[in-house]
């Protein structure tokens, strides 16, 4: 995946500036797709010049001017055959595996306490995740798109707490 395929995606959701952007990407697509603020905006550019999304300035104060992004008939065509292409497959490049394989052949190299602090990472966001599905989610009806935006959620979670169990069972060997 490209970072501008999820830009396209939350810019589908909503035309945004690219403050705003930033912003809602931390917040939902973010916790999966990681990127900087700095990033989103050379992104925003590129795909300007592709014509795949267009800014239209705002209106108002000249110092506070801003641009609101939005997609171009090319953009939703790019992101549909993005998605109607095959997946690129299991890519799971995780920092914390190649360290712990390290200390399977030259260790012990004293990983427990990183291993504790990548539980409590991984605790804390699954907290997080916990705490979107009861406020967005319970309790309501929900129409196809906020099914969909759950069933990601809860893989979230289950990844999540996956993680936290594997590395509590990891901790006797560290």
């Amino acid at each position: 995946m490209s970072i501008q395929h999820a830009l396209l995606t939350s810019l589908l959701e909503k035309p945004s500036s690219g403050y705003e952007l930033a912003r809602r990407f931390d917040k939902s697509i973010g916790y999966f797709w990681h990127a900087t603020h700095q990033q989103i905006y050379r992104e925003l550019g590129r795909m300007a010049e592709r014509g795949w999304i267009a800014a239209q300035d705002d209106d108002g104060d000249a110092r506070m001017r801003k641009k609101t992004y939005s997609v171009m008939p090319a953009g939703r065509e790019e992101l549909v055959r993005w998605v109607q292409s095959p997946t690129a497959g299991l890519d799971q490049r995780d920092e914390i595996l190649v360290k712990l394989r390290a200390d399977a052949v030259a260790g012990p190299l004293g990983l427990r306490d990183e291993m504790h602090r990548m539980i409590a990472l991984h605790q804390e966001r699954l907290d997080t995740y916990r705490a979107i599905e009861q406020r967005d989610f319970t309790g309501r009806e929900l129409d196809r798109a906020q099914q969909l935006q759950l069933a990601l959620l809860r893989r979230g979670i289950r990844y999540e707490e996956d993680w936290v169990q594997w590395g509590r069972e990891l901790l006797p060997l560290l």
